[in-house]
């Protein structure tokens, strides 16, 4: 019997796998560390996505004003890549924007192939001045930034 994946909103139970999962990325380089602290405070932003009762998956949005939102902490397990758990993660992120009414999603990525085929387009950095100032004022890569800017508008 094939496994069965979930997308769901994160419980305070699921703290420490998504701690592990984005500690394990932040190790890489490729994702901000986030702390069990803050991800006690911030699980209400959290989608997991699990198979066969275990997370595997996780991804959240964060608020940058009126109209924008960002995806943060977007990874799937090693083992579990290519399944389409993170276009799920993303699909449930956007109509959690979209409930919000936030018309634009934004997200700063090494993988702009998978935000493009989620129908994200590559736009500049710069255009988003909420980010640079919420995070990117206090991240070590500030002055040589190689993540890529994409966006979509919610219709």
């Amino acid at each position: 019997m094939p496994a069965v994946a979930v997308c769901r909103q994160a419980q305070l139970e699921d703290v420490e796998p998504l701690y592990l999962m984005i500690e394990n990325y932040a190790r890489q380089g490729i994702m901000l560390p986030r702390s069990r602290a803050v991800l006690q405070r911030q699980i209400g932003d959290f989608v997991v996505a699990e198979v066969d009762g275990v997370v595997v998956g996780c991804g959240s949005l964060c608020r940058l004003g009126e109209e924008l939102v960002e995806v943060r902490s977007l990874g799937i397990a090693e083992g579990f890549k290519g399944r389409g758990l993170g276009s799920m993660l993303v699909e449930q992120l956007v109509k959690e924007a979209r409930r919000l009414s936030i018309p634009k999603i934004m997200a700063l990525t090494y993988e702009v192939s998978f935000f493009l085929k989620n129908g994200f387009a590559v736009v500049e950095k710069e255009i988003f001045p909420e980010k640079v100032w919420t995070d990117c004022v206090n991240c070590s890569k500030q002055h040589c930034c190689d993540e890529i800017a994409v966006l979509k508008i919610l219709d």
